[in-house]
C-alpha cells in the first residue's frame, strides 16, 4: 500500500558518480588512445546501422504518417 522508499541516491546514480570522478574529486579522463579506439568502434557500429537502411514496415508507417497513404 504505502511503501516507503529508502532515502538517498539510487544505486545506479551513486555508481555512476563514483566512476566519473577520481579519488581526488577531479573528473576521470580517457587517454587519447582509448578515445580513438572508442571513436573507431562507434563509427563502425553507426556505419553498420546506416547500411541496413530503413525496414519496409517503418517506411510504410512513415509514409502513412506523412499522408502518403490516405486509405485508412
Amino acid at each position: 500500500m504505502n511503501e516507503r522508499k529508502p532515502a538517498g541516491p539510487k544505486p545506479m546514480e551513486s555508481a555512476q558518480a563514483n566512476r566519473s570522478k577520481k579519488q581526488d574529486g577531479k573528473p576521470a579522463k580517457l587517454s587519447r588512445e582509448v578515445q580513438a579506439r572508442l571513436g573507431q568502434q562507434l563509427r563502425a557500429m553507426y556505419d553498420e546501422v546506416v547500411s541496413q537502411g530503413v525496414p519496409d514496415r517503418f517506411a510504410e508507417l512513415l509514409n502513412r504518417i506523412n499522408g502518403g497513404n490516405k486509405d485508412k
